[in-house]
């Protein structure tokens, strides 16, 4: 059976459970001009505490390494989500105390971890058949670059030494459905939504939605649909109004998130 694409995967399968937090802290980030601009925005925190928000009760997901991982530490217990880690466990609840730290527990990031009630532990063969035998309900992965056709690269860059590819391929296939969480723009300033990507492709069409500092974005092969923005961001802080847009006017977060269930 064919994988459906991300666009239907956004609409039908995993909708924003939330509407966004309209609390505002304040983040720097570098425009391309290479001075600092300060704006408002969610620091890494805050959209850690964002994107835990909007993930539908009673699913399944895996977290990418990076700024992904802080999500675990945001969930609602009461929703029952359950974090699955390629390294073959399946429940993983934030950061451990001194009480429960274990050396030999932790997640593909090789950060120690603390489990929920239920988890289960396995290894990466079956690991991985729950990730391509489409059991995993949502990936949200880290990104150097996505672009309009919700394509995503995020494995290598030419010329860097390369370790491994790790499970982002396979996870982009076999997911029901990827989010991408990053920052807006890399070290000198450039933003990573592009109309193309330039790195090394991890999927082509793959991603449903993206999350920054600045706000949540919707890849629609031609342009990137503005679903809501941080607090204090405006349109213009984004990037080029060629390749952000939106038909609604952002007169309070609700109302920014009133068609983000939309394919």
């Amino acid at each position: 059976m064919a994988r459906p694409s991300a666009t239907a995967l956004a609409g039908e399968t995993l909708t924003l459970a939330h509407t966004p937090s309209r609390e505002a802290v304040a983040v720097t980030r570098p425009p391309s001009s290479g001075t600092q601009a300060l704006l408002r925005g969610w620091s890494d925190a805050a959209l850690a505490a964002e994107v835990a928000r909007a993930i539908p009760p009673r699913s399944v997901v895996n977290l990418g390494i990076g700024l992904p991982t802080q999500v675990a530490q945001y969930l609602d217990p009461a929703a029952s989500i359950m974090i699955h880690s390629e390294n073959g466990l399946l429940g993983v609840e934030g950061r451990p105390t001194e009480a429960t730290l274990s050396p030999t527990r932790i997640n593909a990031g090789k950060e120690s971890v603390d489990v929920r009630p239920g988890a289960a532990y396995f290894d990466s063969a079956l690991s991985f058949a729950m990730i391509r035998g489409g059991h995993v309900n949502l990936a949200i992965l880290g990104g150097m670059q996505v672009d309009v056709q919700g394509s995503l690269a995020n494995w290598s860059v030419p010329g860097r030494k390369l370790t491994g590819m790790g499970g982002a391929m396979d996870l982009v296939t076999g997911a029901r459905a990827v989010w991408v969480m990053m920052r807006h723009a890399d070290r000198s300033g450039a933003s990573k939504l592009l109309e193309r990507c330039t790195l090394p492709l991890t999927g082509a069409g793959v991603v449903a939605r993206i999350i920054t500092e600045l706000g949540w974005f919707r890849p629609t092969g031609t342009h990137f649909e503005v679903i809501s923005l941080a607090p204090g961001v405006t349109l213009s802080d984004v990037g080029d109004p060629a390749l952000f847009r939106t038909d609604r006017v952002f007169e309070n977060a609700s109302r920014a998130t009133q068609r983000a269930d939309e394919p």
